[in-house]
C-alpha cells in the first residue's frame, strides 16, 4: 500500500500535509532545543543561575503532564482543534519568555510553551498515523521526525547567530510570531474525522460514575495496556537519560572549552546533523528491521555512547564527538518508539500517543533536576552514570514486555 493516500475533494495532499507539519515541527523544535546550548546565557539574562533554569525547565515540562486530557479532547472535538490551539499556546509562551522582564513573567511563559508540547506533537503523530498503514509507518514518521534533526542543523545555528549578533530574546520573538502564523494555516487543514479517527462513544447520562471509575477509565487501554505502557516508560527513561546530556552541555562546553554562543550554534548543527541520519535511518531501514528491534539497537548504541563519553572529554573534538554518536543513538531510539508507541492500541492512538508525552515529559522535568546538579556536583562522569542506568532499565523493558504485532496481523 503507497504511503501516499487518495485525496477526498476539500483534503490537502499528502506531500503538503508532510510540508506543513515539518514546518510547525521545525518551529516548536527550535524553540524547545534552544533551551538546551543557551540555558545558562538565558539565565544570565533573567539574571538566574543554571539549576534555576533547570527548575524553571522542570515546570515547563510539569504543564506537559496535561496531555492525555488533551488527547482525550482531540478524540471528542477533532485533532485539527487540539494542534491549532497548542499552536498559539506556544506563541503566547515563547513571547511572553522573550518579553519577561520577571522570573514571574518567564514562568508563565514556559507553562504556555510546555502545553504547546503537550498538545501538538503527539496529537500531530495521531493524526498522521490516521492516515498511513503500519507497514509505512516509520517511514512517515521519521520524515516528520526530520524536523527535530534539522532544527538543530538550520534553526539552533540560526538562533546563535541571533543571540550573538542582537540578544538572547530575538529569537523568541521569531518563534512567537511563526507559531502564530501556522495556527492560521493548521486551521485550514481538513478534519481528522470519519475513516481517520474514530469518534469516542458517548456515555449514557443514566449511568454516573465515581471519580475512581473515571480515573481507571481515563488511563484504561485495553487489552495492549501493559505492552503500550512498557514502552512509554522505556521512551520516557531514554529521554531522561538523553535529556540530562542535552541540558548541560552548553554549560559543560563552555566551561572546559570556553566556547561563545555562536560556535555553541554550531555544536548544536552538529548534533543535528547526527539527529537527521536518525531520523532518516528510521525513515529507510526501521519498517524492515521491525519497529521493536530498532529501538533496542538504539537503546544498544546509546548505552555505549554514554560509557564513552567521560573518557572523549579530553578535547573539543573529541567531546562533540562523543555528544555526537549518543545523541544520533538516541533519537534513533526515540522515532522508532514512536512507530512502534502507534500501533500499541489503534483504536486509542491519540490517548497513547499523548500518555507517552505525559510521561516524557516527566523525564524531562527530572532531568531539569538532576542534570544540571549531576553536572556540577559530579561532573560529565556523573551525568553519564545516571543516565547510562536509566537507559539500561529502559533496554529491560522494552526487551521484556513491549510486543510488537506481526504486520501481517495489523490492518491496513
Amino acid at each position: 500500500m503507497s504511503i501516499h493516500t487518495r485525496r477526498a475533494p476539500g483534503e490537502i495532499s499528502f506531500a503538503r500535509l508532510m510540508s506543513l507539519s515539518m514546518a510547525a515541527r521545525l518551529l516548536v523544535d527550535t524553540g524547545i532545543q534552544t533551551f538546551s546550548p543557551f540555558l545558562g546565557i538565558i539565565g544570565q539574562g533573567l539574571g538566574v543561575d543554571l539549576v534555576t533554569m533547570g527548575r524553571l525547565l522542570a515546570v515547563q515540562n510539569g504543564a506537559g503532564l496535561l496531555s492525555p486530557a488533551l488527547g482525550e479532547l482531540a478524540e471528542r472535538i477533532g485533532y485539527r482543534r487540539v494542534m491549532q490551539g497548542a499552536l498559539l499556546a506556544g506563541a503566547l509562551g515563547f513571547g511572553l519568555v522573550g518579553t519577561s522582564q520577571h522570573l514571574t513573567t518567564a514562568l508563565l511563559g514556559m507553562v504556555g510553551i510546555g502545553l504547546c508540547l503537550a498538545g501538538f506533537i503527539p496529537t500531530l503523530v495521531a493524526y498522521i498515523s490516521a492516515r498511513l498503514p503500519y507497514a509505512t509507518r516509520a517511514r512517515g514518521l521519521g520524515i516528520i521526525e526530520y524536523s527535530w534533526a534539522l532544527s538543530g542543523i538550520v534553526g539552533l545555528y540560526v538562533v546563535g547567530q541571533l543571540i550573538a549578533a542582537t540578544s538572547w530574546r530575538t529569537p523568541f520573538y521569531g518563534l512567537a510570531v511563526g507559531l502564530g502564523v501556522m495556527a492560521a494555516l493548521f486551521g485550514l487543514l481538513p478534519p481528522a474525522r470519519g475513516a481517520d479517527q474514530p469518534a469516542l462513544p458517548h456515555r449514557h447520562a443514566g449511568h454516573p460514575r465515581t471519580a475512581s471509575q473515571r480515573i481507571t477509565s481515563f488511563f484504561a487501554l485495553g487489552p495492549g495496556a501493559a505492552s503500550a505502557y512498557s514502552a512509554i516508560a522505556a521512551g520516557a527513561l531514554n529521554f531522561f537519560a538523553i535529556m540530562q546530556l542535552n541540558l548541560t552541555y552548553g554549560a559543560w562546553l563552555g566551561e572546559h572549552y570556553a566556547i561563545n554562543p555562536a560556535q555553541l550554534g554550531t555544536v548544536a548543527l552538529i548534533l543535528g546533523c547526527f539527529d537527521l541520519l536518525a531520523s532518516v535511518s528510521v525513515s529507510l531501514f526501521t519498517d524492515r528491521i521491525g519497529k521493536k528491534r530498532s529501538v533496542l539497537l538504539g537503546a544498544a548504541g546509546t548505552l555505549i555512547g554514554l560509557l564513552l563519553l567521560p573518557l572523549l572529554n579530553i578535547g573539543l573534538a573529541p567531546a562533540v564527538l562523543g555528544l555526537a554518536i549518543t545523541r544520533g543513538f538516541a533519537e534513533f531510539f526515540i522515532v522508532s518508539n514512536i512507530s512502534l508507541l502507534s500501533e500499541q492500541v489503534p483504536t486509542l492512538r491519540a490517548k497513547v500517543m499523548t500518555l507517552n508525552v505525559a510521561c516524557v515529559q516527566i523525564g524531562f522535568a527530572l532531568a531539569g533536576f538532576t542534570g544540571p546538579w549531576l553536572y556540577i556536583t559530579y561532573g560529565v562522569a556523573g551525568l553519564a552514570l545516571v543516565s547510562f542506568c536509566a537507559l539500561l532499565l529502559a533496554s529491560l523493558l522494552m526487551l521484556l514486555r513491549v510486543r510488537e504485532l506481526p504486520i501481517a496481523s495489523v490492518p491496513t
